[in-house]
């Protein structure tokens, strides 16, 4: 008899896991499953007067044979290895200054902190004050003709040079170079503080070691340091580019995809597709593309971990 009240009490306290994620199940697939779905559902319509009609692939097709998706996959390149690795590098150096432990070591910590609490939005419009021609802080450098000649540099307004390969984007224009720099300062704190982390884990025993052995400071980090904490490096690269791929708040604020198109990414297009032209068919295509970038990414760096944790 008591057996059996016992496998009764487990049969109704089975369900308890369930009911208590449901709230959070429920919130998810409002704010998640359901766009996503729908954005399939878009992505094989076409908005008609008499209202949505089935067009298969068409809004895909229309996508791969344009001349805009080219130029900003060509963007979001240029855009992903200049803000991914300017800001990697500037955060390792960052986060070996600080590992240092000095008496102010708090102070720093918290004032690198201070970009990362900004917006993109907010962050894109202070560095869009900073240059502009009439008023900005730096617009009487900019706009010297014996700094920058024949007559000045307008960073926002200035074409990008003419292409060195072909039909791809590079050199980039001023404003793309000027993007990479403001979204670098404003991921600086986030990945600095990742790093600052990882290498506080590392053992002094190891480095003092090396030291000993008459490894020099640089052979120490390069042998010793950023092998221990490559994972960390990994998950860090990683952020960075998907934050570069997915965020649109800074090119909104800061360059608007111009001058012309030469800060237009992927995610800009995508933006300016849905919102600029309302041809939100060709939008939710766009998206499905950028979904399957983002989880080859995801992918491709959990594989890499697998890697990394079976080597070590």
């Amino acid at each position: 008899m008591v057996q059996t009240k016992k496998a009764r009490s487990r049969r109704r306290f089975d369900w308890l896991p369930f009911l208590l994620i449901l709230p959070t199940a429920l919130v998810l697939l409002v704010v998640q499953v359901y766009p996503a779905l729908y954005t399939a559902v878009l992505s094989v319509q076409e908005r008609q007067r008499a209202g949505w009609e089935f067009v298969g692939l068409k809004n895909f097709d229309i996508l791969l044979s344009s001349r805009a998706l080219g130029e900003s996959a060509g963007h979001t390149i240029i855009f992903l290895v200049g803000y991914a690795s300017l800001t990697l590098t500037l955060a390792f150096i960052v986060a070996l200054l600080l590992n240092r432990k000095s008496r102010l070591s708090g102070v720093y910590i918290t004032a690198l902190f201070i970009p990362w609490i900004l917006a993109d939005i907010i962050a894109g419009v202070v560095f869009r004050l900073l240059v502009l021609p009439d008023y900005g802080l730096f617009s009487g450098i900019l706009q010297n003709p014996a700094l920058f000649p024949p007559r000045g540099l307008s960073v926002l307004t200035a074409d990008a040079a003419r292409p060195w390969f072909g039909d791809f984007p590079f050199p980039p224009s001023p404003a793309m170079i000027y993007l990479i720099l403001a979204a670098s300062w404003r991921a600086l704190p986030f990945i600095t503080l990742l790093l600052l982390a990882a290498l506080q884990t590392v053992s002094n025993e190891v480095i003092e070691s090396s030291r000993i052995d008459g490894a020099s400071a640089w052979q120490t980090i390069r042998h010793i340091t950023v092998p221990l904490i490559l994972p960390t490096m990994v998950v860090a690269l990683f952020n960075l580019t998907l934050g570069g791929i997915n965020g649109v708040g800074m090119v909104f604020s800061l360059t608007g995809g111009g001058p012309g198109t030469s800060t237009t990414v992927l995610s800009y297009l995508l933006y300016s597709i849905g919102w600029g032209s309302l041809d939100f068919g060709r939008a939710a295509a766009l998206a499905l593309m950028l979904l399957v970038i983002n989880l080859t990414l995801i992918a491709g760096t959990l594989r890499i971990t697998r890697v990394q944790q079976r080597s070590g």
